[in-house]
């Protein structure tokens, strides 16, 4: 054990005295940063035009080499997984620096759905799935219908649980998988690519908003095509990966949380959500059945004894009960009384004290 502590210190302090290295792994922004490449600046580069060619040729960012990871494979257990580590931490601080293009797309979101439309995740591969997953969760957590959030990921159910990776090269494709699930202009789409250039999901990108759909980009890319396509960019810059051109670690690790906080933000927005309570979830298995009892006895300060009557009686809706808890409403009045709000328990309750 002291060994191990002993190597992980050594480690530590090898990885910090690291020279950076080769430079080939700078991202555009931070070329664009150097004095001598300022757009609009007097350098021979800029007054050539050859710097619009140079930043084009450039690899994206996610499939660059990491000169903090070199020679990787030479390093120890502990300084490998150090290493990931220490490159994880830039993950949060990366989408902290886009969250206005964030609420940009929350707001977006919101709109569309109180508009009749749906919120439909796209992608290929990782990004792909990491939608799929986000769009699953929601009905359970949220107790949205199925078909308010959609996931398609290019190739299909098989590309869940095997890598298609030649289902992303086809644009047509992805027009073809929204018109099946009939997407039109008052939806909102989100294209999930970590290049920002995978060919499927910029032709999703590019039909939905032929159509007059909501188009969101989320890459890792700020200089993709889907960044210039899409009505609402966010594109937070992680660096190249611990392993170049794996895109399901830094940037996959970036999306997700981009995913978490766009779907649950805009639940959020649309009253899905009481004070900070799942109010609106399914109870479905017994583990969701004792978690709604446990809320609803701590948010209306009944006994847990009570709570499981209520409960029961509320036809096993929390909303519902926690309505009839904190009013002397019947079950049929409290989910009346919901309909009439939106599902909102807030709105619900606040047209009550009113």
């Amino acid at each position: 054990m002291l060994n191990r502590a002993h190597g992980a210190a050594a480690s530590r302090s090898s990885l910090n005295s690291r020279e950076a290295g080769d430079r080939e792994a700078q991202s555009i922004p931070a070329i664009e940063k150097q004095t001598s490449l300022i757009p609009g600046s007097s350098s021979p580069l800029h007054a050539s035009g050859r710097f619009d060619r140079v930043k084009a040729e450039m690899k994206p960012v996610t499939e660059q080499s990491n000169p903090k990871t070199k020679d990787i494979d030479r390093r120890s257990t502990i300084e490998i997984v150090t290493l990931i580590n220490e490159e994880d931490k830039n993950v949060a601080e990366a989408v902290s620096r886009v969250l206005d293009r964030v609420a940009d797309a929350v707001d977006l979101v919101v709109e569309r759905i109180r508009s009749g439309g749906r919120l439909i995740y796209i992608g290929t591969g990782t990004s792909g799935r990491l939608g799929v997953l986000d769009a699953s969760e929601c009905p359970p957590t949220f107790g949205v219908s199925p078909g308010m959030v959609l996931g398609i990921i290019a190739g299909g159910f098989d590309a869940l649980h095997q890598a298609v990776e030649a289902a992303e090269d086809d644009p047509r494709q992805a027009a073809r998988d929204l018109q099946a699930h009939n997407v039109s202009a008052s939806d909102a789409v989100v294209g999930v690519s970590a290049s920002g250039n995978t060919p499927y999901t910029l032709g999703a990108i590019e039909y939905a908003k032929s159509i007059g759909a909501g188009t969101i980009a989320v890459t890792c890319n700020p200089d993709s095509r889907m960044t210039a396509a899409a009505q609402v960019s966010i594109a937070p810059v992680v660096g190249p990966e611990v392993i170049a051109g794996s895109s399901r670690m830094k940037a996959g690790s970036a999306q997700k949380m981009i995913l978490n906080v766009l779907s649950t933000a805009t639940m959020i927005k649309l009253g899905l959500v009481y004070s900070n309570l799942m109010s609106n979830l399914r109870a479905t298995n017994e583990k969701l059945r004792r978690r709604a009892r446990a809320v609803l006895a701590e948010e209306t300060g009944i006994s847990e004894d009570d709570a499981v009557i209520v409960f029961e009686k509320s036809g096993e809706d929390l909303r519902v009960a926690i309505l009839m808890a904190r009013t002397s409403l019947s079950a049929d009045e409290a989910r009346s009384l919901l309909e009439s709000h939106g599902g909102s328990v807030r709105r619900a309750l606040d047209s009550i004290q009113a």
